[in-house]
């Protein structure tokens, strides 16, 4: 059972979160998106790739987005934030595209990973809670995904701030999936395992 200060911290945690998911949600519309969507769709017109990274709890938001874009339509591989400077950069080719993920967008091994790939001749769409940050005034595209309160009485560990990101890049993946106009056939067509693949086969 719950004692009167855990419920104290979760009330709190959710009351603050939704307030700056609130923030972020006025930000979101389709100027906020459309110098990505274009690098996006400009690299894949141009054979080439979209690659997501970030370092520590941002590397897992860049699993779930790579992820997430590919079974909508948009290919995307995770790239490795500091395996990058170890030769996984690599796998990342000029007139590719790299999303950057970053709270305070000044991480050092993420700085030293932006710097090789805009050296590759990469394209970089930096996500980052700092306007003002290395990475948001190094990408060649920058999205908000900040937020004043992580949700907690410490307001260290990366809570609201990990939604915020995964969000900003949800509707990044939204825009993509309309303007390819995918279809729920197609969308099936790539998930033929689970409770997805069972609805495919019942249609």
């Amino acid at each position: 059972m719950l004692s009167e200060k855990d419920e104290q911290e979760l009330e709190h945690f959710l009351n603050a979160s939704l307030m700056e998911f609130e923030k972020i949600r006025r930000k979101l519309d389709s100027r906020f998106y459309q110098e990505a969507v274009r690098l996006i769709l400009e690299a894949e017109q141009n054979k080439c790739h979209v690659h997501i990274t970030g370092i520590g709890k941002p590397g897992h938001v860049a699993g779930y987005i790579a992820s997430l874009l590919s079974s909508t339509g948009t290919p995307a591989y995770v790239l490795h934030g500091t395996e990058a400077v170890h030769g996984s950069a690599g796998q990342v080719v000029p007139g590719d595209v790299v999303i950057a993920i970053s709270n305070s967008g000044e991480t050092e091994e993420l700085k030293a990973t932006i710097q090789t790939l805009k050296s590759n001749g990469a394209r970089i769409i930096a996500v980052s809670g700092n306007p003002d940050s290395w990475l948001a005034k190094h990408g060649d595209v920058f999205l908000y995904a900040g937020v004043e309160e992580e949700g907690d009485s410490l307001n260290m560990a990366p809570r609201a701030s990990i939604v915020a990101e995964i969000l900003v890049l949800q509707g990044l993946s939204l825009v993509l999936q309309s303007r390819k106009e995918l279809s729920q056939r197609q969308y099936l067509k790539w998930h033929p395992g689970g409770s997805l693949g069972k609805r495919k086969e019942q249609s």
